[in-house]
């Protein structure tokens, strides 16, 4: 049975891509929709740091260290998988409504998938839950009011004390895209010498904004055969424990802080 856990960006999140052009330091992207995402392998990491010393092989299997100190002859797989993280609604800005989240119909029919209790019928493009007949801006675009469609989309945002979802938007998948591609976050950042100055040109590092939602799937493994519902508690109980995760790099930076809260479907 796979059940989902959402994460809410309390700020920036930059996770290092395989590739640098120039001096831009972009993030990871999925090959086939060049849209940013978590590598399932970074979240795994994160939790299995937060994971008590006597549950950790159990859960999340040991390593070559694991191996190397204890001297076991093989590596062990863990009772739990962890999927990658996926957008779900991403915040624009708006000069007509401050902010308003984007998502596209390729994102939410990823996201209803794996969210089984969800049946309902996939909004059509530039459905909205805010405005019926006024322009909306956003960024350097302009949506004429009759292109768009006021509707019911709460069972397309899932709720938590954190989210503050109020304005949201379905748009064609290229145009979410490109709005995705044009919100990123870009921080310059300068190397300095051991004088203190400027040593070679700047570099921008990009990351996924905040207030941003995002959701990955996980489940239990054949490992953990008998002991499913134990294993699933577990998970639980440290995902109750460490309600806010800090996932990626730059944390000296008050980078990649996430709320998460789970939802079984």
């Amino acid at each position: 049975m796979t059940q989902l856990v959402y994460l809410y960006l309390l700020s920036p999140l930059h996770t290092g891509g395989t590739t640098q052009e120039g001096n831009l330091l972009g993030i990871a992207r999925e090959s086939h929709t060049n849209l940013p995402y978590i590598p399932s392998s970074t979240i795994r990491g994160r939790l299995r740091a937060s994971t008590a010393d006597n549950q950790r092989s159990e859960l999340w299997g040991n390593t070559i260290d694991d191996v190397t100190k204890e001297g076991d002859s093989n590596l062990t797989q863990g009772q739990l998988w962890i999927g990658d993280g996926s957008l779900l609604w991403v915040p624009v800005p708006s000069l007509s409504h401050g902010v308003i989240w984007v998502s596209s119909r390729l994102l939410l029919k990823r996201w209803q998938r794996l969210n089984s209790k969800n049946q309902a019928k996939v909004p059509d493009e530039y459905s909205n839950n805010f405005s019926n007949n006024n322009p909306v801006y956003l960024k350097d675009a302009i949506l004429p009011g009759q292109d768009l469609k006021k509707v019911n989309l709460q069972a397309w945002i899932p709720q938590s004390e954190v989210s503050c979802i109020n304005h949201a938007l379905v748009l064609p998948d290229q145009h979410c895209a490109t709005l995705i591609q044009m919100c990123l976050w870009r921080q310059v950042k300068i190397k300095l010498d051991e004088h203190k100055t400027v040593d070679g040109g700047f570099r921008y590092e990009e990351a996924i904004p905040p207030d941003t939602l995002m959701y990955f799937p996980w489940g239990i493994t054949t490992q953990a055969k008998a002991n499913t519902t134990a294993a699933s508690d577990k998970f639980e109980a440290i995902l109750a424990e460490h309600s806010v995760l800090q996932i990626g790099g730059q944390e000296s930076l008050g980078r990649g802080f996430v709320k998460n809260w789970s939802s079984e479907d």
